[in-house]
């Protein structure tokens, strides 16, 4: 009797640290992709496309496969404002990324990032355990509009058709443009007089 409410306390804590994901929409936190040339990116950097941002590990045969699969969709969909980010994760991912795509055949960058800064970005705690890839969809405005869970259970969301589906339906979305914002800052303007 003691081995089973022992077992019941184990697997309500379990349960108790299993944070969920934050709700979708919310607008997505800055975040740094840093790149094997030095070079740092937020972001913030790709608003105005539709980001399809992935956490992988280079050495995982799924984020392989998925990272092949958006450098078709970024063939296809780029020109009309679809981005694919990659973001390395796993232990020293940035002496990997350089040869993940130059191997793979990834035709946008990748970059990488220490793990505690993409486990707060998603919204999992360091004591839960996840897979890869994790896929964040952003749209042009910066919103979060879907993300997979840490675990398994949403392996539809994994698929290229519904990868093409989250494409479509974002890149269908109006396009803020300046110039909107421009005559919206002039009427404004010609208000306060």
């Amino acid at each position: 009797m003691l081995l089973i409410r022992v077992a019941a306390a184990a697997m309500a804590c379990a349960f108790a640290l299993r944070a969920e994901i934050p709700p979708a929409p919310r607008p997505a936190p800055e975040f740094t992709i840093r790149y094997a040339d030095g070079n740092q990116v937020p972001l913030s950097a790709f608003k105005g496309k539709v980001v399809a941002l992935t956490f992988i590990f280079t050495t995982c045969i799924h984020c392989q496969h998925a990272s092949q699969a958006f450098s078709k969709l970024n063939t296809e969909y780029g020109p009309r404002g679809f981005q694919p980010v990659g973001v390395a994760i796993n232990d020293m991912a940035n002496l990997f990324v350089d040869d993940f795509m130059k191997n793979f055949g990834i035709n946008y960058r990748v970059g990488f990032s220490p793990l505690a800064p993409v486990l707060e970005f998603l919204g999992i705690s360091p004591m839960e355990r996840y897979v890869v890839p994790q896929i964040v969809w952003i749209d042009r405005k910066g919103i979060i509009r879907s993300q997979t869970s840490p675990l398994t259970g949403d392996e539809q969301m994994r698929t290229e058709p519904y990868w093409r589906s989250m494409i479509e339906t974002l890149l269908k979305e109006p396009v803020e443009t300046t110039k909107k914002h421009a005559a919206t800052h002039t009427s404004a303007k010609k208000t306060q007089q």
